[in-house]
């Protein structure tokens, strides 16, 4: 039995091989860096070869046995999401939840608004322009057996465009943001696994200096009291998000992918895409 102390004054006494996963997609933003093409939509709402862009991320958590997801969005088009997805079922969704993000304020602030729908479960947050090929079930599974919190890395030939972790043994114990002399070459990319102590964790962390609350500062947290472990992916990963240049890039990778094999995406098998640690 493992027990969780919260600063909230609620204890919580559960078996972690009992927990289930919940997932958050985060899907908000003005999508600033993709304009004209966001001008009058959501960025998550462009099309990444035959699909929407919000599709890949939703598959990625309903290939890690994921079926209770909140979708978080923003900005003027937070109803085509709903038009879009509905209730989830046609992904093999038991529940699609949606939430609105008034302004932008940050990735830990737009996973603030999900605590009810968390409730007391572990989940993994995803965010909305990420786009991967390759499982992360492995690590789900590993996770609800762990404390603390986890983040997936990917190592890239440009992690000064990155936040970078320092890494001791088989925890993290800081993340640099875009460093300018980088001690490795892996990347913390998009994915986010918590309990729900992380809230309480929100809480505490002040605004950063553009008034954004970071969810670095709440992997710092986490990497401060030796608590943050991490995988490494080894599939493939895309920032849609990032650029044109970039959004081309996803676009053409994904392309290729499905002219070779029109069914494919997401498939193979369960495990494929999370190695073991450095």
């Amino acid at each position: 039995m493992t027990r969780y102390k919260f600063q909230s004054k609620r204890d919580l006494i559960m078996s972690s091989s009992s927990l289930r996963m919940k997932g958050i997609i985060l899907a908000g933003g003005l999508g600033t860096r993709l304009y004209p093409l966001t001008k009058i939509t959501n960025k998550h709402l462009l099309p990444i070869y035959d699909l929407p862009m919000i599709y890949y991320p939703l598959h990625t958590l309903v290939a890690a046995g994921i079926n209770e997801v909140m979708l978080v969005t923003g900005g003027n088009s937070a109803g085509e999401f709903l038009r879009l997805l509905g209730d989830g079922r046609k992904f093999g969704l038991k529940t699609l939840a949606y939430t609105y993000q008034e302004k932008e304020g940050g990735i830990a602030q737009a996973l603030s608004l999900c605590e009810k729908f968390v409730a007391m479960d572990k989940f993994v947050v995803i965010l909305g322009d990420n786009i991967l090929d390759g499982s992360i079930l492995n690590a789900v599974n590993s996770f609800k057996n762990e404390s603390g919190a986890k983040v997936i890395l990917k190592e890239v030939t440009n992690p000064s465009d990155y936040g970078v972790p320092v890494i001791e043994g088989n925890k993290i114990i800081k993340v640099i943001e875009k460093p300018q002399h980088p001690k490795n070459n892996f990347a913390v990319i998009g994915v986010y696994m918590y309990g729900p102590q992380v809230f309480e964790i929100i809480r505490s962390i002040n605004p950063s200096d553009r008034g954004e609350m970071e969810i670095t500062d709440v992997n710092d947290w986490y990497a401060g009291k030796g608590e943050l472990s991490y995988e490494i992916f080894d599939g493939w990963w895309g920032d849609a998000g990032v650029s044109v240049d970039k959004l081309l890039e996803v676009n053409n990778y994904v392309a290729n992918k499905k002219r070779q094999n029109p069914d494919y995406w997401g498939q193979g098998n369960a495990g494929h895409g999370i190695s073991t640690r450095i």
